[in-house]
């Protein structure tokens, strides 16, 4: 099973997050920011992937901390728990369509961490959240899972509908990059011989 079990304590978060990418898509999230659980559990139920995460932070300034360190170890979580990599798709792409929304997502889970972003969110804020940490999850999260990730808006809309957008095609690309390729065997999927 490609699993793995994170913990993270700083002065900013306390995180524990349990993640296994070959699951059924259950969850149960609770970071005390409810928009980025929104995400988060629709991130897990179209990726098929099972997360357990508790995030206890510092919102009494902001959810910044929160929501980056998220991304820290959620990222973290996936570089373990598909350890060499070996036999993986490594590719995956999303065109993914929220109303009239369209929002492109492509992976490269290779190793080598970048990220390309280009949402275009027209409001500060959905709900009590500040759209900015978007980009700063998904920036910890490239980081730490070596992965490159593109996110291009290709139909602008509704901030919420955008956002959303961006998860669930984060999630399915994901999900392909990290198939099992039986005709990959075991093999890295790079003619290097290594990621």
């Amino acid at each position: 099973m490609r699993s793995a079990d994170i913990t993270r304590k700083t002065t900013e978060t306390e995180i524990s997050l349990s993640l296994n990418i070959d699951g059924k898509g259950s969850y149960d999230i609770q970071t005390g920011v409810g928009f980025l659980d929104h995400m988060l559990e629709l991130f897990a139920r179209h990726g098929c992937f099972d997360l357990q995460l508790r995030c206890a932070g510092d919102l009494r300034v902001d959810a910044h901390h929160t929501t980056e360190d998220i991304g820290i170890c959620l990222g973290r979580a996936f570089a373990q728990a598909a350890g060499e990599r070996r036999g993986i798709t490594r590719y995956g792409s999303a065109l993914l369509p929220m109303d009239e929304s369209l929002v492109l997502c492509a992976v490269d889970f290779g190793g080598r961490s970048y990220l390309r972003y280009d949402l275009q969110l027209a409001a500060q804020r959905v709900g009590d959240f500040d759209t900015e940490l978007v980009e700063e999850f998904m920036r910890a999260f490239c980081a730490n899972a070596g992965m490159n990730l593109h996110i291009k808006t290709i139909s602008a809309g509704n901030t919420h509908h955008m956002v959303e957008a961006a998860f669930k095609g984060l999630a399915r690309a994901l999900r392909q990059a990290l198939r099992v390729d039986a005709a990959l065997s075991e093999e890295i999927p790079s003619t290097k011989g290594a990621l």
